[in-house]
């Protein structure tokens, strides 16, 4: 099968299409042809070796955490799906590699895919909506009549994060450029902030949740936004040692995370708010919660573009560039 290969971290191609066998599903795995995946800015970081402190990946892999597809084997311990079922999945860490034609992944990470969306629009979702349901819901436990603070609200986790923040009954404040300006109060946010002329720090006040997916400075900033006993949950680091205690780092890596976060605890401890990293995990409950919600008219998918498969270079370079709307798919069937 075809399938987008990373033979080394860093490597000057970046990447390349080649020949890998299908893999055949165990007990509790199904084997999924996929029709698309999604590009996420996490592909990017683990092909450059970001990661791999925290997430190793022995070379080569295929790299890839969104698909959409039909289940097409299912093991002998599989209940839940069906030869013929149209499903998406964000596969487990260290078992990704969506950006190929077919996939084993475990059946307790798979959901029946949406009615009402299209494979491409599928593939958009789980781990958008994952992260956003994990860092709203499990993690920040937002409530109705709560501020949340979502930043980057054109991008592929805002878009999300804004639809599920407005129906969970929350304000919702943040921040883009003017362009996409309409974009995110169709989706539903209350305060819009261009961050090319304003600084957020100065317009938002007592917020009880914000979700940071940008900078150190930025999330600096963000604590400050927060009144006492408020919560900012990041999906962009750094990590903490709660985090590193839940993937069962080695002693050095807990010591490194340790260093890293120390100043943003320490300051987010002084302004007596929270902080905690998020990575976001595989989990096929909630992505039936998140199918209920898109069956039912709450959340739409924003895409920007599709690409063919033989341009995923092309595609994960676009969404580098940040200027992405939304989603960016890859039709593979």
């Amino acid at each position: 099968m075809k399938a987008f290969i990373i033979n080394k971290y860093k490597s000057k191609d970046g990447g390349r299409i080649g020949q890998i066998p299908v893999p055949v599903p165990q007990q509790d795995e199904v084997l999924i042809e996929v029709h698309a995946t999604a590009i996420n800015l996490l592909d990017s970081k683990i092909r450059n070796g970001e990661f791999k402190l925290i997430l190793p990946y022995k070379t080569p892999f295929v790299l890839g955490h969104d698909v959409a597809g039909v289940v097409t084997k299912v093991g002998p311990g599989v209940r839940q799906f069906k030869v013929g079922d149209e499903v998406y999945s964000r596969p487990a860490d260290h078992r990704i590699g969506t950006f190929a034609e077919f996939i084993t992944i475990k059946e307790a990470d798979v959901a029946l895919k949406p009615k009402k969306l299209s494979m491409e629009e599928a593939a958009s979702i789980p781990l958008v909506g994952l992260t956003a349901w994990q860092a709203l819901i499990e993690r920040g436990n937002l409530k109705k009549g709560q501020k949340v603070f979502i930043q980057a609200g054109s991008g592929g986790v805002g878009t999300f994060a804004i639809q599920l923040a407005k129906h969970l009954g929350a304000t919702v404040a943040t921040t883009t450029s003017l362009a996409n300006t309409e974009l995110v109060k169709s989706l539903g946010a209350d305060v819009v902030i261009d961050y090319k002329k304003y600084d957020f720090e100065k317009v938002l006040h007592g917020y009880d949740l914000v979700l940071n997916s940008q900078d150190g400075k930025t999330l600096e900033k963000s604590l400050r936004v927060l009144k006492p006993g408020g919560k900012l949950i990041s999906i962009s680091g750094p990590p903490d040692t709660d985090f590193a205690n839940e993937i069962g780092a080695p002693w050095f890596v807990k010591l490194i995370v340790r260093l890293l976060s120390f100043g943003v605890r320490k300051k987010a401890k002084r302004l007596n708010v929270g902080f905690s990293f998020l990575f976001m995990k595989a989990n096929g409950t909630q992505l039936k919660e998140i199918t209920a919600l898109i069956n039912a008219g709450t959340i739409i998918p924003v895409i920007d573009k599709v690409f063919p498969f033989e341009e995923i270079k092309e595609a994960i370079t676009y969404v580098e560039s940040g200027r992405a709307k939304g989603k960016v798919v890859v039709k593979v069937k």
